[in-house]
């Protein structure tokens, strides 16, 4: 079942970017993956560092959930190996010190799922991010975190999400994405809000919105991937 939902998330990528997916009858889940991701392999230079995409979001934006699920997930499932992606989610938040609470923009339910992702972001780290994406590519995005974090990381309990959540740990966590956000310069209009390498322009934010993969493309600075490029790879396939 796990390697099924994998199968046709990669697969949905790869239609998205226009990429050829090849026909093959009686053939197992994961030899179409590995297919695919030959068909459109990245190549990485070691020397080079990755691109670096931080995304400053609130988990019940529209706008943040639309970028996050249609442009930024998927670009990170070809170009992985020539980006990295940094989550942030507190956005328009604000932090009450003397309350010790916080507000956020979409209300109360949005601040609890806002810790739960950055709860989800401590302690499934590398896995972090494709459970980040099912849950807000989900209708119900405070239901689905408990099947996403065992779909996706289930070396991590539920139960510590919980107790990251309640606890001080929970809340230092938001803090630091407060600070984070509130260093941002210049200062963040509005959220989404994107940086590449640092550095933020109207510009390649405003592109980012529809053609992140290329941005990514360009921006890195070793030998492009094929994947980049639009040069296949032809496999030795035998058929019977």
């Amino acid at each position: 079942m796990i390697v099924d939902l994998i199968y046709l998330l990669f697969m949905y990528v790869c239609t998205l970017f226009g990429f050829s997916i090849p026909e093959a009858s009686n053939t197992k889940t994961n030899s179409l993956y590995v297919e695919c991701m030959e068909l459109n392999a990245t190549r990485p230079d070691a020397v080079v560092p990755p691109v670096e995409i931080t995304l400053y979001y609130e988990s019940l934006c529209p706008g943040c959930r639309a970028f996050l699920t249609e442009q930024l997930f998927p670009t990170w499932i070809l170009l992985k190996d020539i980006m990295n992606v940094n989550l942030v989610p507190f956005g328009n938040a604000k932090e009450l010190p003397e309350d010790n609470i916080f507000s956020c923009q979409h209300g109360e339910p949005e601040c609890y799922i806002n810790i739960v992702e950055a709860c989800v972001l401590y302690a499934a780290n590398n896995a972090a991010f494709p459970v980040i994406y099912c849950m807000e590519s989900s209708a119900d995005i405070l239901k689905s975190a408990k099947p996403c974090l065992q779909l996706f990381a289930p070396f991590v309990k539920w139960q510590t999400i919980e107790s990251c959540t309640r606890g001080e740990f929970g809340h230092r966590l938001m803090h630091q994405n407060a600070v984070k956000t509130q260093a941002l310069k210049p200062a963040h209009l509005h959220v989404p809000w994107i940086t590449f390498n640092g550095e933020y322009t109207n510009e390649w934010e405003d592109k980012a919105m529809s053609t992140l993969f290329n941005i990514v493309c360009i921006l890195y600075k070793g030998i492009k991937p094929p994947v980049c490029t639009g040069a296949l790879k032809k496999l030795d396939r035998s058929f019977c």
